[in-house]
Parts: structure tokens; sequence; C-alpha cells
């Protein structure tokens, strides 16, 4: 008698498609999810702008003129100019925006 361990080609294939189902399902919600922390983490850096640029304000009586401005004076990081989904921040009106 011949003991015949393993899957069938049968089996492997349903396999294949159910794993195949699930991905279809899941991968455009993982891109609304990265899209949606984005611009949560855009929102954010606005917000540590704006705290910088009143800093910058306490210490000089005026709004900085640029980004630079704050980054030369040690308000900001390099890092702390652009958002993680590669918008630029400048300022507005004495507030910061992304675009």
């Amino acid at each position: 008698m011949k003991n015949n361990k393993g899957f069938t080609l049968l089996e492997m294939v349903v396999v294949v498609i159910i794993i195949s189902i699930l991905l279809l399902l899941t991968i455009p919600n993982v891109s609304k999810i990265i899209n949606s922390v984005d611009s949560k983490a855009c929102s954010a850096m606005t917000k540590v702008v704006d705290l910088a640029i009143a800093q910058f304000k306490l210490d000089y009586g005026s709004v900085p003129n640029s980004i630079t401005d704050l980054v030369n004076g040690g308000y900001l990081d390099e890092s702390q100019t652009k958002c993680s989904n590669g918008s630029v921040l400048t300022i507005v009106d004495g507030h910061c925006v992304y675009n």
C-alpha cells in the first residue's frame, strides 16, 4: 500500500485562488490608508511649522518671510520643510500651508 502525503493540483489551485481574492480585496484599502496617513502627517507638520513661526515672532517681533528663515534661525530642521508625501511647506500670511 502506497502512502501519498501531500496536496493535489486541484487543492493548490483552490488555495492560490483564495489568496488572490484576499489580495484583491485588501490592496485598495491599504492604498487608501496610506493616502490618509500622508495627509494627516502633512497637517501635523504644518502645526509644527506654525509653532516655529510663533516662536520666531516672539523672538523677532515679525513673522518670517520663508521656511528658510526658520531653518537658518534654528527653529526647524531641513527635514521639516517638506511633508512625507513630498508637498512643499510655505508661509502665507503668517501661517504654514502645503501644496
